[in-house]
């Protein structure tokens, strides 16, 4: 608007591009757009970049499937979108508009085949063992 303001006050479409730091090509187009249509002609006619791949529902259903089926490693969310909406997303980009939404791949780990199926309960076990050694190793160094 200051631009606007200086031709307004007899500078000449240079002298009011020179005084706001804007080129000759702005000049002619923000001049251009002020006879045209006034303040919403100077107004940016962009909504800021690429529409987005998904729509906002899309999005929010993906992220609805992917909170039921957890946990989706990379690939499988990759081959998700697009056999469900047919467009496909760079992996960097997908896993930034995952984490807006506080979503995160997971990468399963395969369990090892030499461990035993009551593996969590022998855990559990040593751990109580080992908590509990420490207890009495605790009082017996204690003078009381």
């Amino acid at each position: 608007m200051r631009y606007v303001k200086n031709l307004y006050h007899d500078d000449t479409r240079e002298e009011a591009g020179d005084r706001v730091g804007i080129s000759r090509s702005t000049t002619r187009r923000w001049t251009r757009a002020w006879n045209e249509g006034g303040v919403e002609g100077l107004r940016p006619g962009f909504g800021g970049g690429r529409p987005p791949k998904l729509t906002n529902a899309q999005f929010d259903e993906l992220c609805d499937i992917l909170e039921e089926g957890q946990p989706w490693t990379p690939r499988a969310i990759h081959a998700l979108i697009e056999e469900r909406y047919g467009v496909t997303y760079d992996p960097a980009h997908l896993s930034r508009k995952l984490r807006e939404s506080r979503m995160h791949y997971a990468n399963p780990r395969p369990m090892d085949p030499r461990s035993p199926e009551n593996a969590d309960e022998i855990l559990a076990e040593r751990l109580g063992e080992a908590l509990d050694e420490e207890d009495t190793d605790e009082q017996e160094d204690d003078p009381v």
